[in-house]
């Protein structure tokens, strides 16, 4: 992301995620023109699209790891927030004027050393870490964006927990966390 700045960045990573979904609604969009140093799009990236409309969620997909070049994990991932998120019915080409678009670019996963929950608690750090819990099977993640909902570390444990589909007070041998850190981008239109 060489000689790119930050802002430019993050609103290239906008309309990206925006055309995505508007060519996957069949909503006209203007083509996208990718002038200048583009060569940091095609190298491996993890991204997380949240879509969000009258201030509620409205969907939200990402990647942890970075396996595909950032404009298709980007695409991909605005594409799925918007018509597979289980959580919601899929969006509408009526619909699409409604929602504001934010994406978040992930670093590397950081595994956690720990020795108890207590001791796990004690290091993560509110509004800067996304975290992943595993366990067997279940997995899930928060963006560090949740801390503003969830700002004490034992409940945001607790409903990590809760989205793996585990009680929230669910303690066992062989739990893992990690945690990364996030860019984010929100699209500025008021809705």
């Amino acid at each position: 992301m060489n000689s790119v700045n930050r802002n430019e960045q993050g609103e290239l990573l906008l309309r990206i995620a925006r055309q995505a979904i508007s060519r996957a609604l069949r909503v006209w969009h203007e083509p996208l023109k990718l002038d200048g140093n583009t060569d940091w799009l095609y190298q491996p990236g993890a991204t997380f699209v949240t879509l969000m409309q009258y201030g509620k969620l409205r969907g939200c997909v990402g990647s942890l790891q970075a396996c595909n070049p950032l404009i298709d994990d980007v695409s991909n991932n605005a594409v799925s927030a918007a018509l597979r998120d289980s959580r919601f019915s899929p969006l509408t080409a009526d619909e699409l004027d409604t929602v504001n678009v934010e994406v978040s670019l992930l670093s590397r996963l950081e595994p956690l050393k720990f020795i108890s929950e207590e001791n796990a608690l004690t290091q993560l750090r509110p509004n800067v870490d996304g975290v992943v819990f595993e366990y067997g099977a279940y997995r899930s993640t928060f963006l560090p964006q949740v801390w503003e909902i969830l700002p004490e570390p034992a409940l945001f444990l607790a409903k990590l927990k809760s989205k793996a589909g585990l009680p929230e007070d669910f303690q066992a041998e062989g739990i893992k966390l990690s945690r990364y850190t996030v860019s984010k981008w929100r699209e500025q239109k008021s809705l």
